[in-house]
């Protein structure tokens, strides 16, 4: 292998790596800060090193210029938004947990995310637990991958620019978006269309009995009620979760034929 096959292989593995890197800095499961860093990298370093031979290598040699910095700038664009828009998508269950507070009252008691760092909320992060879970147990997490290795058949190496001003890729990210809220309010709507009608009953009982203390009883009742509901309406939500999963793996497949030009 001569200097300038060894050089172009090398600025091959870079622009790979660059782009297995910001994918696993963005993707569910893979982002989280509870996943060792050396971990990442080191798991980053042996796919690009595996895909590095494995793809469509372009006509043009890639060699260290202008435009190969353009190129780095664009794989790290690529992992980014194509990972964003997957944990877009994965966040619903977190908005259905925040629904899910308001209407028991847990709101107020929101708690630190050690996946990510940030507050959020406590059926949220009870109920994404469940969905990570159940996305390692349909074996998501190599749909995943397959996604990585998959994104160089619509989004060419050589590729130089995104259309990101396109009226396509900006309709599917609002797609992605609504489709979001949707599914996260038909994960939490069996729980708390019960508990609006447990709300409903009490404001008739304080009508007619004005001397009870509706907040006083109300809390403890819509625990109590609520906890038993959403216990029985589990499996709804995993036919919804696998159903996220779905439109995750459909968006993730659409944005980068949309971003390759396709």
């Amino acid at each position: 292998m001569t200097l300038e096959m060894l050089l172009e292989q090398w600025a091959i593995f870079l622009l790979v790596l660059v782009r297995i890197l910001a994918f696993f800095t963005s993707m569910p499961l893979f982002s989280y800060r509870n996943v060792p860093a050396v971990f990442k990298i080191g798991l980053g370093v042996f796919f690009a090193l595996i895909l590095a031979f494995a793809i469509d290598v372009p006509e043009e040699t890639i060699v260290f210029d202008n435009t190969y910095f353009l190129l780095l700038f664009k794989e790290l664009l690529v992992g980014l938004s194509i990972g964003f828009i997957a944990g877009m998508l994965m966040y619903a269950v977190q908005v259905a947990g925040m629904f899910l507070d308001i209407a028991f009252g847990f709101l107020v008691a929101n708690v630190i995310d050690p996946q990510t760092g940030a507050q959020s909320p406590l059926m949220g992060g009870y109920l994404y637990t469940f969905a990570l879970l159940f996305l390692l147990a349909t074996d998501g997490h190599h749909l995943i991958l397959d996604g990585i290795y998959y994104s160089y058949s619509f989004i060419p190496i050589d590729q130089l620019f995104l259309p990101f001003g396109e009226e396509a890729v900006v309709r599917e990210a609002m797609t992605a978006f609504t489709t979001m809220f949707a599914v996260a309010f038909q994960m939490s709507f069996p729980v708390v269309g019960s508990l609006f009608l447990i709300d409903v009953a009490l404001g008739m009982m304080s009508r007619a009995v004005p001397q009870m203390n509706v907040f006083v009883v109300g809390l403890p009742l819509k625990i109590f009620a609520g906890l038993p509901i959403l216990a029985i309406s589990l499996p709804a939500f995993f036919l919804l979760t696998d159903r996220l999963f779905d439109e995750m793996f459909v968006t993730m497949r659409t944005l980068m034929e949309l971003f390759g030009g396709s």
